[in-house]
């Protein structure tokens, strides 16, 4: 097979680099963070573009590339710690409504990391058991259990928040 060109890589990204960002902010709950995992990605997927002209479904390989970096970012911990002679602004995040998308990404965001992934690919980028196995390179019983779990704790959240009333049952 013929290696893969730059203007291939360009219009690769060009097509994809919305979708992209929608998951990794899915997966993180931040902008910023989210562009960064997008560029990591990005530079992976570029230093190995040549090469990959075997893949068949560059769009997986390069879903599961977003998340591994996603998941790698959280595991690096303290070391990451950036040192400044000033504190940054933080903005308190808005008070979750019912009408509001941000409470859903609260409850995302009060997942660990594993889960978060495995919601965002199951039911957001509605993949398969079997597929979301895959990107995340664990077993199908792991995703089932991982997202057992999430739900769970999504419903609770979502419990407290809009307890269930006599008028609503």
């Amino acid at each position: 097979m013929p290696k893969r060109t730059d203007s291939e890589y360009l219009a690769f990204v060009h097509g994809q680099v919305r979708a992209l960002r929608r998951t990794a902010y899915l997966l993180c709950g931040d902008a910023h963070q989210a562009d960064d995992i997008v560029q990591e990605t990005l530079t992976k997927l570029y230093t190995r573009w040549p090469g990959i002209s075997h893949v068949e479904n560059i769009d997986a390989y390069v879903n599961t590339m977003l998340v591994r970096v996603f998941l790698d970012e959280r595991r690096r911990g303290w070391w990451k710690v950036a040192l400044l002679d000033w504190l940054p602004e933080r903005s308190a995040p808005p008070p979750p409504s019912p009408d509001d998308r941000s409470m859903v990404r609260s409850a995302l965001m009060g997942l660990p990391p594993r889960q978060r992934a495995v919601v965002v690919l199951r039911y957001l980028c509605d993949l398969p058991v079997k597929e979301v196995a895959q990107r995340l390179g664990c077993s199908e019983g792991t995703v089932k259990s991982q997202c057992a779990n999430a739900l769970d704790k999504l419903r609770a959240v979502f419990d407290t928040t809009f307890p269930l009333t006599q008028d609503r049952l």
